[in-house]
């Protein structure tokens, strides 16, 4: 059985569809990304597969149960992590770790076993009497994480864990969700960071309430809306990047230029030699270094995609 299940699960406020006939699965020990542009619906479907939320036509079950007719179990099968921090800020890290576990219904030795567990996990020890209020952004997550996992929930719902934390913090949280997957957990995780996105499993895409994708990193790259027939992608360093920006897109036949951190990365036909891009680029005051083939990244798949969609 499945972790999660979504078959035409809606969501409709008045007129308004912010969830439209969703339907794909989640296996049990995944990471899996929900993506899409702000708006798209993402909220609104994990408020409902949260149990939070009634959907307006469709069903889901999380762990078995569904989100509809059992709301309640749903709630105490799943840990939520939220982007903002929720919790409180006038207590301690072991006071809100009580807090949350006595909500779920913990006491005595299976508080006590649970609370030294979770703080193993996060590394939260040093910072147990201190108010959480005082951490810093990559403790306060990982304490959100620590309050998400303390009643053991198989499935765990992360909305941007990562969002407005330092590369250091980020960079440990993942490390900490990767050992939660390796010891059976799933994770459904949403995020605006591609490098986070490449670390799923399997990634959906939904874009203006409606599932557009779904499938692993390596297959949603090999979409032909993203690698058009009978065109490559290539990357050339340029020196400023910005005035080399600016070149690629006067020289005719590119299809689409951006920039990653000092280099172009260019999409155009696969008849273009590297002599006539290299040509079109220079000119004085740009340094340009040697042209080499790559592959999409996600960022390509979701930009692609989003305005390919917006066009429709």
């Amino acid at each position: 059985m499945s972790a999660i299940e979504l078959e035409g699960l809606t969501r409709r406020f008045g007129t308004f569809t912010a969830v439209d006939h969703l339907s794909f699965k989640v296996e049990k020990g995944s990471i899996f990304g929900f993506l899409g542009p702000n708006g798209s619906g993402k909220s609104t479907c994990i408020r409902m597969l949260c149990g939070l939320l009634q959907p307006t036509e469709g069903r889901a079950t999380v762990n078995g149960f569904d989100v509809a007719k059992d709301p309640e179990s749903v709630k105490r099968s799943i840990g939520y992590m939220s982007q903002s921090f929720s919790l409180y800020r006038d207590l301690t890290v072991g006071e809100n770790l009580d807090f949350f576990a006595g909500i779920y219904g913990l006491r005595g030795a299976r508080l006590a076993d649970r609370k030294k567990a979770v703080i193993e996990l996060t590394q939260l020890g040093p910072y147990v009497d201190r108010q959480s209020g005082q951490l810093s952004g990559g403790w306060k997550q990982r304490l959100a994480l620590a309050t998400a996992l303390i009643h053991e929930p198989e499935v765990i719902f992360l909305d941007e864990p990562t969002a407005g934390i330092d590369p250091v913090a980020r960079r440990e949280l993942w490390d900490l969700l990767f050992d939660l997957a390796a010891s059976g957990k799933t994770l459904f995780v949403t995020t605006h960071y591609m490098d986070e996105a490449e670390r799923c499993s399997d990634i959906a895409y939904i874009y203006l309430s409606k599932l557009m994708v779904i499938g692993t990193p390596a297959e949603l790259k090999s979409l032909p809306e993203v690698s058009p027939p009978n065109t490559k992608r290539v990357s050339v360093a340029a020196t400023p990047p910005a005035v080399g920006l600016r070149a690629a897109h006067n020289i005719e036949g590119i299809l689409d230029a951006t920039l990653v951190e000092s280099e172009l990365h260019l999409l155009v036909p696969e008849a273009m030699t590297n002599e006539t891009i290299l040509d079109g680029l220079r000119q004085p005051g740009l340094t340009i270094g040697e042209i080499r083939e790559i592959s999409p990244s996600l960022e390509d798949v979701f930009v692609s995609l989003t305005r390919r969609l917006a066009k429709a």
